[in-house]
C-alpha cells in the first residue's frame, strides 16, 4: 500500500508539472500573440515603431573650430624682476633642489630678469645637448648628411664598409629603425647584389673617428644600461640590441656589428668580418645618406639621444678641420658658439652630450642660447645693431626640437600628476644624471610674455629634484610678471 501510495502521489505531481508547463505555455501563447497584435496595429514607418516609442534629441548646435596655437601677442606687458621673484621665491627656496643655480630672462628683450649663482658652473647632464645643438646650427647645413659606403677591398672578393659617422642605419625588416628616415641596410645590400659579383668577406673601416671609444666620466655599465654605445663611426639602430626602445642595452662593438649583420644579409660568413681599412680611392660598390641634420637634431633633443649627440658633434668637428673624436668635437662645438658672440666662460665639457658627470655649464650660457633663439633679431641679441631680419636666425629652429611638458620625448611623462598648468605650454631640454636634473627651454606667461629659463640642480637624486624643477617652470607660466 505505502508502495502504491508513493505511485500514486508521484503520478499525481507530474500531471500537475504536465499542467503547470500547459498553463504556462498557454500564457507564453496569448503574450505572443497579443504582442503581434499590438506590433501589427504600429505602422512601421512610425517613430514608434523605429524606435519603441522613444523620442530622438534634436543635433546640438555646431562647434566653431578655434585655433589653439597662436603667436604669443605683441602687446603682452613686460616682465618685471620683482613679478618673477614674487612667482619664484616660494618653489625657488625647495630644499629639494638641492644646490640650485638658475637664470630667467625676457624672450622679447634678452634682458636677465631673475637669478640664483647664474655664473656657477653646474652638472648640465643631457642639457649639454642645448650647446651642440646650437653649434651645429650655426655651423652646418640644416640639410647636410652623411654617407655611409660599401667599397671594393684588397681582393675581388673583400668589400670594405666605411663609417663616416652615422650611427642610424637601421637593419629593421621593415625599413622604419630607431631614428626618423634612417638608411637602410637593406638598401647597401640591394645595391651590393645587384652588381653581380661574388663576395665573400667584409672589412670595416672606422678611421673616421679618432681617440679613445668612450669619455672621460663615462661608465660601461651605462652600455648594458642602454645609455650610450662605444663612439664608432658606423652602427645600426645607435647599437640597440633587440627591441628598438630609448633605452635597448648597447653592443660593445657597435661597427663589427654592423659589419656581421650586413654579411649575414649578403649570405656570408659573419665570421669572415674584421677590422681595417679602405685602400685610398677605393671603387664605391654602394651607399646609403642619413637622413638631413635638422631631422637628426630633432630625434636628439626630443629623446635625448647621446650618441647622436655625439655623433653631431664630430660631425662639426670634420667639418670645421678638428678632429672627428671627443676632444676634437668639444672644441669645434666651443669655437663655434665663441664665434657667434656667447660667454663660454666657467664651461668644461668631455663630451658632447651630457652623460659625463665631468662636465660644467654655467645656466646663464644656456639660458642665453635659449633667449638668442627665441629673440626677434639674433644679431641684436649679440649686440649688433646692423642686425637681419630674425627669420635668418639659425638658432630659431632649436625651439621646435624641445620636449612638450606632459605631450612628447623626455618631457611626456612629466607634468601629468601635478604642476598640470605647465602641461602643453613648457618646453625644455631635460637633463638626468644620479647626481643632477636640469630644466632649459622657455615658456608663455599668463601675460602671454615668452619666458626662456635655465634651472639646474645639483646633490639630490632625480627622483626628488626633477619634482621641484617642475614646480620652478610651472611657476613661470603661472606667473602675471608684468
Amino acid at each position: 500500500m505505502a508502495g502504491r501510495n508513493k505511485q500514486n502521489i508521484g503520478g499525481l505531481e507530474a500531471r500537475r508539472r504536465r499542467r503547470t508547463w500547459i498553463v504556462v505555455t498557454s500564457a507564453l501563447v496569448v503574450v505572443v500573440v497579443a504582442g503581434a497584435a499590438v506590433l501589427l496595429t504600429v505602422k512601421p514607418w512610425t517613430e514608434e515603431f523605429r524606435h519603441g516609442g522613444l523620442t530622438i534629441a534634436a543635433p546640438p548646435a555646431p562647434v566653431k573650430a578655434l585655433p589653439q596655437v597662436v603667436p604669443a601677442p605683441v602687446t603682452a606687458p613686460v616682465p618685471s624682476a620683482n613679478g618673477l621673484t614674487a612667482s619664484l621665491t616660494p618653489v625657488a627656496g625647495s630644499p629639494d633642489l638641492g644646490a640650485f643655480a638658475a637664470s630667467v630672462a625676457d624672450g622679447d628683450s634678452g634682458n636677465v630678469l631673475w637669478g640664483i649663482d647664474p655664473d656657477k658652473p653646474m652638472i648640465p647632464s643631457s642639457t649639454a645637448k642645448v650647446l651642440v645643438t646650437s653649434a651645429a646650427l650655426l655651423g652646418l647645413p640644416a640639410d647636410h648628411r652623411i654617407t655611409t659606403k660599401v667599397v671594393s677591398g684588397a681582393t675581388p672578393s673583400e668589400l670594405v664598409l666605411v663609417g663616416a659617422g652615422d650611427p642610424t642605419l637601421t637593419a629593421a625588416p621593415d625599413g622604419k629603425g630607431y631614428y626618423t628616415d634612417a638608411p637602410k641596410l637593406s638598401d647597401l645590400v640591394s645595391q651590393i647584389k645587384a652588381t653581380g659579383r661574388k663576395f665573400d668577406s667584409v672589412v670595416v673601416d672606422t678611421s673616421a673617428f679618432s681617440g679613445p671609444t668612450m669619455a672621460p666620466g663615462w661608465d660601461p655599465v651605462d652600455i648594458g644600461d642602454g645609455s650610450i654605445a662605444p663612439m664608432e663611426p658606423v652602427m645600426i639602430d645607435g647599437g640597440r640590441l633587440g627591441q628598438l626602445w630609448d633605452y635597448s642595452p648597447r653592443t660593445a662593438t657597435p661597427a663589427l656589428d654592423t659589419g656581421r649583420a650586413l654579411a649575414t644579409e649578403l649570405g656570408l660568413d659573419p665570421a669572415r668580418v674584421k677590422a681595417g681599412t679602405a685602400a685610398p680611392g677605393a671603387t664605391k660598390v654602394a651607399a646609403v645618406q642619413s637622413a638631413p641634420l635638422r631631422t637628426r637634431l630633432l630625434d636628439m633633443m626630443l629623446h635625448s639621444d647621446n650618441l647622436l649627440a655625439e655623433a653631431v658633434g664630430r660631425e662639426l668637428a670634420l667639418a670645421t678641420g678638428n678632429d672627428a673624436s671627443f676632444t676634437g668635437a668639444v672644441t669645434a662645438v666651443m669655437t663655434t658658439l665663441k664665434a657667434a658672440g656667447f660667454d663660454t666662460t666657467g664651461v668644461t665639457m668631455l663630451d658632447n652630450s651630457g652623460l659625463s658627470t665631468d662636465d660644467r655649464i654655467p645656466p646663464r650660457l644656456l639660458n642665453r642660447i635659449l633667449t638668442v633663439a627665441a629673440l626677434p633679431n639674433m644679431a641684436a641679441a649679440q649686440g649688433n645693431s646692423t642686425s637681419s631680419d630674425a627669420a635668418g636666425s639659425p638658432l630659431g629652429a632649436m625651439l621646435d626640437y624641445l620636449p612638450v611638458a606632459g605631450g612628447t620625448g623626455s618631457l611626456a611623462t612629466r607634468y601629468t600628476v601635478r604642476d598640470h598648468d605647465g602641461a602643453g605650454w613648457v618646453r625644455a631640454k631635460t637633463g638626468t644624471l644620479s647626481v643632477a636634473s636640469a630644466l632649459v627651454g622657455y615658456v608663455l606667461d599668463r601675460d602671454g610674455r615668452v619666458l626662456t629659463f635655465a634651472l639646474m640642480s645639483n646633490e639630490r637624486p632625480p627622483e626628488v629634484s626633477r619634482p621641484a624643477l617642475d614646480a620652478v617652470a610651472a611657476a613661470l607660466r603661472n606667473c602675471g610678471c608684468s
